[in-house]
């Protein structure tokens, strides 16, 4: 069976629940939720696994906080025995609109500090990430309050479109492939 490991990035305790900088998190929560799957707490994370015909899917989120997810990603490939080329990670974008979906197979951090670990622990950028816009809507200086605030209620219409159309694009990466699946989703 292939298996895929599908790593949302987040910060773990109740402080940073659906923060949009968590929105690796919420992703892997709507898919498991409807795949009746329920996380469990395990080694660097929280861990949940799927079925998707004949696929196995790992869910991971990880518990060593966003700076330090290249020690949450090394471990679950090592442990799980997942190719890099099975591998994604979920994260928030700034560059891009809210709840834009946008998948790439290699690239820089970006300057995303998750991101920034993960290549530094891996020592390579030739990974699957799939990016969730967020918007830049905060005030010079503000970045970081922005980041770490929770989602407006104006902004909640382009957030629960985005989550599905995300769990789609993972779907079709895991049956099809990256190419075919950022020529579909890739907004």
């Amino acid at each position: 069976m292939k298996k895929f490991l599908v790593i949302g990035l987040g910060n773990p305790g109740p402080e940073y629940a659906h923060t949009r900088h968590n929105i690796g998190f919420d992703i892997v929560d709507a898919w498991a939720q409807a795949s009746t799957s329920i996380f469990s707490p395990a080694r660097y994370g929280d861990r949940a696994e799927i079925k998707l015909k004949g696929r196995s899917i790992i869910l991971i989120k990880p518990t060593t906080f966003m700076n330090l997810s290249g020690k949450a990603v090394r471990y679950w490939m090592e442990e799980e025995k997942v190719p890099l080329e099975h591998v994604v990670i979920l994260v928030d974008e700034l560059a891009l609109p809210i709840g834009t979906v946008r998948m790439k197979t290699k690239g820089s951090d970006g300057g995303h500090n998750g991101l920034k670990d993960i290549q530094a622990v891996l020592g390579r950028q030739d990974y699957a990430r799939l990016r969730f816009g967020i918007g830049q809507h905060f005030p010079k200086g503000h970045q970081v309050d922005f980041v770490l605030g929770r989602w407006q209620a104006t902004e909640m219409e382009f957030i629960t479109p985005g989550i599905e159309r995300a769990i789609k694009l993972l779907e079709t990466w895991v049956l099809a492939g990256a190419h075919t699946a950022m020529n579909q989703y890739n907004q």
